[in-house]
């Protein structure tokens, strides 16, 4: 009868040890120090024990392999970290993420590897460590150590329940059906796609498909992108709809006719808003966004900063929108001129905001603030197509009430539009010189 298993439990088991073909009695302490040295290498380990049983015996219990073995040695397995797995721990750790390992290694064994990864500060606590500690005990342990080893299905539970109770969100990895409560309590729980059990992938949110540690960063990096082109969507378009309302509320309460009629305001929201606003969505991510700390749980979608940053830019619109139009009409041009021209600067004042859209704290003032999405200036030539129908063409006018515009009349479009561009980014300048540096270094966006 031959066992395997965990070198310090087949120990206990043991009474005697195979030494050049002739069974000796056993050194423990021998055999500790050599299981110390070869997992401080950071190999895993397994000890390989028998036990002879009467020929006659032909049912084997527990009970026969508790004690009497033999013990024949020890295999040391060599699983480094991928390459991969390094440089992607590191770039959890600079996002904030803290990344702790839990394994059923021996504790030298899971040190080393640790150490590998760069991962905790050398301390490893073990399984029969937690069994001993209470729930208060084990909530200020998981603060301070990052390395768990020889642990059970148990033992992660409580680690997922202690992070939890510490006010952390936690995504937890796991393969096999053991895994699977602690999977399951976790905010993330992601199961492994190749070697995970069925029962592990049913209790996760996400399943791993290539079962490398690497792709939760590249998952953590496009979430982060997405979630940042989601704002910059949300402060692209909130100010142009502001500035709409705004606008009319204005014309009212200022006893002028409206500058935008209900169709013209459908024409900016359906075509103009929507086309621009689709470029944010394939913004690549910042370049520092996975230097940025996590965002607070609790933190709103529209944070104080970014409201103040949809009120100014609406303030802009209305006023450049509602001056020109009240300009305009001052000159004694019809009120089909008027609203075309108030309509033009709406969509002109869009297509300046959308390069200061792009980042929200610094500046667009360079190549790739100006050049590095290159839809939008591909959607910039289609609206501005769309605008001279829009504008000139004999169909559209019929539809939208607009007219003709002179060159000069499309020059003062251009230059009062283009003032919200100017003015955001020196809002931005201001913003730099009061912002603290590394607010701004790792929340480039938001």
């Amino acid at each position: 009868m031959f066992v395997k298993g965990a070198p310090e439990r087949v120990l206990v088991m043991c009474c005697a040890q195979r030494t050049n073909g002739q069974d000796e009695p056993i050194d423990v302490t021998s055999w500790q120090n050599t299981i110390e040295r070869i997992a401080g290498l950071g190999q895993r380990l397994l000890a390989i024990g028998f036990k002879a049983l009467p020929s006659q015996q032909s049912q084997i219990g527990f009970k026969d392999v508790e004690t009497g073995l033999t013990l024949l040695g020890l295999i040391g397995m060599i699983d480094p970290p991928r390459p991969e797995a390094m440089l992607a721990v590191q770039t959890c750790q600079n996002a904030g993420i803290r990344v702790k390992m839990i394994t059923g290694d021996h504790a030298a064994t899971a040190a080393a590897i640790a150490a590998q990864l760069n991962i905790g500060n050398g301390s490893v606590l073990s399984g029969a460590e937690l069994d001993r500690m209470t729930e208060s005990e084990l909530k200020r342990a998981v603060r301070d150590v990052d390395v768990f080893a020889r642990s059970s299905p148990e033992n992660k539970l409580r680690l997922v329940a202690a992070l939890h109770a510490n006010g952390h969100v936690v995504a937890m990895t796991g393969d096999g059906v053991n895994d699977a409560p602690a999977l399951k309590c976790a905010d993330v729980g992601v199961a492994m796609g190749k070697k995970g059990t069925e029962v592990a992938k049913e209790a996760s949110e996400m399943v791993l498909a290539d079962d490398n540690f690497a792709s939760i960063a590249y998952a953590v990096e496009e979430g982060r992108g997405i979630y940042d082109n989601l704002k910059k969507s949300i402060i692209f378009i909130l100010p142009t709809g502001f500035g709409e309302a705004f606008v009319i509320v204005s014309a009212i309460f200022m006893g002028e006719a409206l500058p935008i009629t209900p169709v013209q305001i459908l024409w900016v929201n359906m075509i103009t808003t929507v086309l621009l606003s689709l470029t944010l969505a394939f913004e690549p991510p910042e370049r520092n966004i996975m230097i940025r700390k996590p965002r607070k749980p609790q933190e709103p979608l529209l944070t104080g900063f970014l409201t103040w940053r949809i009120v100014f830019v609406s303030l802009i619109m209305v006023t450049g929108s509602m001056g020109l139009f009240l300009w305009e009409r001052s000159l004694g041009t019809s009120i089909e001129e008027a609203r075309t021209v108030a309509v033009n600067t709406l969509v002109f004042y869009q297509i300046f905001y959308i390069f200061n859209s792009r980042y929200l704290y610094h500046s667009v003032l360079n190549l790739q603030g100006l050049f590095g999405n290159l839809l939008i200036w591909l959607a910039i030539i289609a609206l501005i197509l769309f605008q001279f129908a829009f504008t000139h063409w004999q169909p559209m006018q019929t539809v939208f009430g607009t007219t003709d515009l002179s060159l000069q009349t499309w020059q003062k479009v251009a230059v009062v539009s283009a003032s919200v561009f100017f003015l955001v980014e020196f809002e931005k300048f201001i913003i730099r010189l009061f912002l603290p540096k590394s607010k701004i270094k790792n929340r480039k966006t938001v």
